[in-house]
Parts: structure tokens; sequence; C-alpha cells
């Protein structure tokens, strides 16, 4: 069964739940009874998210509550924005009971990157690809920081960012771009982890 749907233990990825972009699309396309859970923010759903997402942040403290709402016995399909979260998410599923749980792996960015579609709500653009490149025009390095508010390790990275801009200011220039905001940039710059 677990070769026949592609889902498997989310802890054990070499049994197949843990599915590349390309292969979550198939798997997902291929289910007819999938239940698809983005566990991304409702901000970060709001700028893109797979048709027939429902939204139940991992984030928001009531995940499990609101998994439940679930049904156990059909395939659950679950991504984010980079892969953490929709891990954390997978393994709760599969504690909770869930029998098939099929996890993105690079979420969302790995999504983007791969041209697959998405549902998209029109809303600013964020920095274009040459407002981009004009910014690197210095006679200094430029070092580019993409983060996300969410996102751990940019947090941790945030102050010796800041400290390095203020301690080196003839040296380096920071520059931090929010990939939330500047989701087409980052596709076109292929921009597929953070931080």
């Amino acid at each position: 069964l677990m070769i026949l749907t592609g889902c498997g233990k989310a802890q054990s990825h070499k049994s197949g739940s843990h599915l590349s972009a390309g292969e979550f699309s198939k798997k997902l396309d291929q289910a007819k009874d999938a239940q698809l859970v983005d566990v991304r923010t409702p901000g970060e759903f709001r700028n893109g998210h797979l048709k027939n997402a429902m939204n139940i942040d991992w984030n928001a403290g009531d995940f499990s509550e609101k998994a439940k709402a679930l049904d156990k016995d059909r395939p659950v399909f679950v991504y984010c924005r980079s892969g953490p979260r929709s891990t954390a998410a997978a393994v709760k599923l599969q504690e909770m009971g869930f029998r098939h749980v099929c996890e993105m792996q690079g979420g969302m960015m790995k999504w983007r990157n791969a041209n697959l579609p998405e549902i998209k709500v029109p809303s600013s653009a964020g920095m274009s690809l040459d407002t981009y490149n004009e910014m690197l025009k210095s006679d200094i390095p430029v070092l580019v920081d993409f983060y996300a508010e969410w996102c751990a390790p940019c947090k941790k990275m945030e102050p010796y960012l800041k400290k390095m801009a203020t301690e080196m200011p003839d040296k380096v220039q920071i520059v931090r771009i929010n990939a939330d905001e500047n989701t087409e940039l980052c596709k076109a710059l292929n921009v597929s982890a953070l931080p």
C-alpha cells in the first residue's frame, strides 16, 4: 500500500513520504481523495498556495486540534515554505494516527523554482530583478541575506549581520530581503532555501 500511494511514515523518508516538488505534484494528481495542507502562516498562504490547499498554521499552537478535522484514512499531503515546518507537521500527523502522510521536500520555494502552478492573490510584486541588480552595483562587496520572519536560523543571523553593517560600513554593504514579500525575485534568482 505504501508503494502504491507513495506515502509512508513521516519519520522514514526512505519510504517515499519525503517527495521532491515534481514527485509531490504527480502523487497529488494521482490521489483522488487527497487532503492538501499548507502549514505556513495565513500571510504566507495569501501570498500564494497550491490549488485546493487548506491552511493549518503549524506555529499557531492549535495545529493538532485543527488537524483532527482531517480524515485519518485518506492521504494527507503537507508542505510549508522550505521544509522544516512540514517535516514537523508530518511527524505530528503520523503520531496522531494518520496512515498516509506525504511531505514536499523544500516546500513552496522548490515548487516555485520548478515553475509548478499556484494560486496567487494579487498584491505588491516586491523588489524587481532590475532594482536588485542596480542595488548590487557598489564599490564595496554586497552581502545579500534572504530571510523570513518565521525562520529561526534567519533570526539567529540577524544580530551578526547588523553588527557587521555597523562595524564595517566601508567594507561591506548588508542587504536583507524578506523572501515572503519578494517571491517573484526569489524565483528569478533561484533562491530555494533560507537563510
